[in-house]
C-alpha cells in the first residue's frame, strides 16, 4: 500500500481534482488523455478498478485507509493516498463523503455505439436526462434487469459524474454505454439500420401497453426514455415503432423516469 499522506494544507495543488476542478475541467475534452473522474465509495471504486479504470490518487479518512479501504489500496500501490479527519475532508470537498473514500481516476476511452450494440438484443436510450440521481438509478436498473447497453443523447448528464456513479452503485462500470450524435434524426436512423425496433415510453393516445405481445417478440429492441420534465421530444416519439405506456392506478398519470425505467426494463427484457 502507498504511504499515507496527512493533509496539512487545503491549498495543495494535488487536491485540486477533489476540490476545485469542475466536471467540465475534469473531462478536459481538449486533452482526452488527461481526462479524469472522481469515484466515491469503496464499492464504486472497486467496480471501476475491475473495469480497468486507472487510479490517480485517493482522498479518504485515515480510519478508512487503515480499515475498510485497506484491501482496496493494496491493489493500487502507485496511487498516493491523502488522508484527514472527516471534518477536514468535508471542508475541502464541500460535501459529506459517503463512507469517507474518494478516488480520482483516468477517464476510460468510450466505446463506439457499434461496440455497445454488438450482439445486443435490448438497449436503453436516454434522451436529455440531466438529473444525476435519475441517471445513476437508471444505470443500476439497466444493469440489473436485462439491458445489454445504454446509449445517451448529447444533452444527457455524464454517467461518470460522482453522484451518478455512486447512485448506480458502480453499475456505470458494469454495463457498456456511450453517446449518440446527430440526435434524433441520425441516431434513430442508425438504430433502425442495426435492426432495432424502437419503443418510446410516453403518454400518448396511440400508445400500447407495456405488456403488448409484439414488444416481447421483438428480436432487438431499443427502449427510449425522456427527460424528467417533458419526457421524450415529439419528434423522437414520431420516429419510433411503438409508443409504450405503463398502466397506472388510483389516478396517477406517470412514474418518475428512474422508476419507469425499472418497470420497462423488467417487462421488456429478452426472455
Amino acid at each position: 500500500m502507498s504511504e499515507l499522506i496527512e493533509i496539512t494544507s487545503l491549498d495543495l495543488p494535488q487536491l485540486d481534482v477533489f476540490a476545485r476542478l469542475t466536471e467540465a475541467q475534469l473531462r478536459n475534452r481538449r486533452h482526452p488523455d488527461q481526462s479524469l473522474f472522481v469515484a466515491e465509495s469503496i464499492k464504486v471504486i472497486a467496480n471501476a478498478l475491475k473495469a480497468g479504470c486507472v487510479p490517480v490518487a485517493f482522498l479518504m479518512e485515515r480510519r478508512q485507509a487503515e480499515g475498510q479501504a485497506k484491501e482496496l489500496l493494496a491493489c493500487c500501490p502507485q496511487a498516493p493516498v491523502y488522508t484527514a479527519d472527516r471534518a477536514v475532508l468535508e471542508g475541502l470537498t464541500g460535501y459529506a463523503l459517503t463512507r469517507g473514500v474518494l478516488c480520482a481516476m483516468r477517464r476510460p476511452v468510450p466505446p463506439t455505439p457499434a461496440e455497445v450494440c454488438k450482439g445486443a438484443s435490448r438497449i436503453a436510450v436516454l434522451e436529455g436526462i440531466v438529473d444525476t440521481t435519475n441517471v445513476g438509478a437508471i444505470f443500476r436498473a439497466a444493469a440489473a434487469l436485462g439491458m445489454d447497453g445504454v446509449l445517451l443523447t448529447p444533452t444527457c448528464c455524464d454517467p461518470l459524474n460522482r453522484r451518478a456513479a455512486r447512485v448506480s452503485m458502480g453499475s456505470v462500470f458494469q454495463i457498456p454505454w456511450t453517446r449518440l450524435t446527430g440526435w434524433p434524426e441520425e441516431g434513430m436512423a442508425w438504430l433502425k439500420a442495426q435492426g432495432f425496433q424502437t419503443a418510446a415510453l410516453a403518454l400518448s393516445d396511440r400508445s400500447v401497453s407495456i405488456d403488448h405481445p409484439a414488444l416481447a417478440r421483438a428480436d432487438k429492441l431499443a427502449v427510449l426514455l425522456g427527460t424528467e420534465g417533458d419526457g421524450l421530444a415529439q419528434d423522437t416519439i414520431d420516429r419510433c415503432d411503438y409508443t409504450v405506456r405503463i398502466p397506472m392506478a388510483h389516478g396517477v398519470d406517470s412514474l418518475n423516469v428512474a422508476a419507469a425505467s425499472a418497470v420497462a426494463f423488467w417487462q421488456l427484457r429478452k426472455l
